[in-house]
């Protein structure tokens, strides 16, 4: 579907309020814009034209003259793909990889080789959907949460476990059940 034009729910609710379409296309952001206090106030952009090469059928991209534009912003996100973790700070914290070069972790955990540090995500499973660096972001919140307070109240994957107030005492802090009774 790369050359299908398609509007979800989403971009005509924008397209309603705003009168046109969120999405640029053909477009190169040339410079982030600071506010002078270190923080990000806009990006300046320029328009491109895609033009093909007939002799080696390569594609060129070319600056469009006077279509410069800047765009406001207070938070800038780059999407570009995943290419594995970052394999240097992997290196300098000693953590173990797999076959293919995504942090080790042991089945149905998310703690690394290095005690302390953990992996979820794309860093431990590959490139993968959204919907499961959600999940694993939480259940290995979930496990780093256990690791330094010696238990968790965060859910578990599918819901909320339940549990009693009185055994979480217990066990985390001795002293409260007397105080409890």
């Amino acid at each position: 579907f790369p050359k299908v034009f398609k509007q979800d729910y989403g971009h005509s609710e924008v397209q309603a309020h705003f009168g046109k379409d969120p999405r640029e296309y053909s477009i190169v952001t040339k410079e982030f814009v600071s506010d002078g206090n270190g923080k990000v106030k806009g990006l300046n952009t320029i328009r491109v034209e895609w033009t093909q090469d007939a002799a080696t059928e390569r594609w060129s991209m070319k600056e469009v003259a006077g279509t410069e534009q800047f765009f406001q912003a207070d938070l800038v996100f780059l999407s570009m793909g995943f290419l594995g973790p970052e394999a240097e700070l992997l290196k300098t914290l000693g953590v173990k990889l797999d076959g293919r070069s995504n942090i080790e972790t042991p089945q149905g955990s998310y703690h690394t080789s290095v005690k302390g540090v953990f992996g979820a995500g794309d860093s431990r499973r590959g490139q993968s959907l959204i919907v499961w660096g959600i999940n694993e972001g939480r259940q290995c919140a979930r496990e780093v949460d256990e690791f330094l307070m010696s238990s968790t109240l965060l859910p578990v994957s599918g819901g909320i476990q339940q549990r009693s107030l009185k055994d979480l005492r217990t066990k985390s802090h001795p002293s409260l059940v007397a105080s409890a009774h």
